[in-house]
């Protein structure tokens, strides 16, 4: 039914404003009806297990088998491609690597607009290129569907605990309807505008975190050198100007904090390659907008180094270690 009254409003499509914003309400509240999910990785695993929790069937497909085995254990109904999951489901997420992966889920020979039905809301996690976002909306509505994109920030642990921001671009008439479902995964649901708003939000935040996240290694390994307990400089700096979340939340040392990936040998987190990715996007998105981003440039860099290095299945935290071996430690 839910789809049928969306399917109604393409067909008239000069209808005014509060007409087509009911049509999206009426659905909002619509019973739980299946939820497509496409790519079970270290994010997307938890975010669908948190839809399951809440009462959605989940209809899921990842391209690795064996990443859909958790998920089916606990009452998904798994498919072999993104357009099997299209065809069950008028509602889908997405949570992907990459801009090519994206692009392949969507618009590839087995993917999303395949078998997409006209009203279906598809929502995509991944962090992207903004122009991909905008490339991907067009050819969902084509085909009579709404494409939003909605990556999100957090990390694996907020995904697990359903705490994570996702910052949301598209119609606004149709934010409603998005945030009904992310609001089972995150604490915080943003609408920053239209599609490609919440990628460029995103892009800006992970700029932010890879330098933090440096400079916090930089500050705890030089402190460390000049005699300090790692903990105890930790605490300082917790107390003092220079507190952030990499430091309070997700410290690099190994040993100051537990239930982070510097515990556990920098495995799981957010990988290194992935970070260098989004650099990339921050990269690309500041030279076609003439913007100086020189503490961006050199982070990127950094992490391209880590990458090369043996580092890029690492957690982004591992650039603590990666400069201690720089100086021959």
């Amino acid at each position: 039914m839910a789809a049928v009254l969306r399917g109604s409003r393409y067909l008239v499509g000069s209808c005014i404003k509060h007409v087509s914003f009911a049509l999206v309400s009426t659905r909002s509240m619509a019973s739980k009806t299946q939820v497509g999910f496409i790519g079970l990785g270290n994010m997307g695993n938890p975010m669908a297990k948190n839809l399951l929790k809440h009462g959605y069937p989940v209809i899921a497909t990842d391209v690795f088998p064996e990443s859909c085995k958790e998920l089916h254990e606990l009452g998904a109904q798994i498919l072999d491609n993104p357009a099997e999951v299209a065809d069950k489901a008028d509602r889908i997420i997405t949570m992907l690597p990459s801009s090519p992966n994206v692009i392949d889920a969507y618009t590839g020979p087995n993917g999303i607009l395949k078998k997409v039905k006209k009203g279906s809301l598809l929502i995509d996690s991944s962090t992207i290129d903004p122009a991909v976002s905008k490339e991907m909306a067009v050819a969902a509505e084509k085909m009579g569907a709404v494409f939003m994109d909605a990556p999100v920030s957090g990390g694996v642990g907020a995904a697990s605990s359903g705490k994570l921001t996702f910052m949301v671009g598209g119609v606004e008439e149709e934010f409603t309807a998005a945030q009904e479902l992310l609001n089972c995964m995150g604490a915080n649901v943003v609408y920053c505008g239209q599609v490609g708003t919440g990628q460029a939000a995103k892009i800006c935040n992970n700029m932010l975190l890879a330098i933090g996240m440096i400079g916090t290694s930089e500050t705890m390994n030089l402190g460390i050198r000049l005699g300090l307990d790692p903990k105890l400089l930790a605490k300082i700096l917790n107390m003092s100007s220079g507190r952030c979340w990499s430091s309070d939340t997700y410290n690099p040392v190994p040993g100051v904090m537990e239930g982070v990936p510097s515990g556990n040998n920098y495995q799981g987190g957010f990988g290194t390659q992935l970070m260098a990715k989004d650099l990339g996007l921050a990269q690309n998105t500041a030279t076609n907008t003439k913007t100086p981003v020189p503490l961006g440039s050199l982070a990127h860099q950094i992490y391209r180094m880590m990458c090369a290095r043996g580092y890029a299945s690492k957690d982004f935290s591992s650039v603590f270690q990666f400069l201690r071996e720089e100086e021959g430690q």
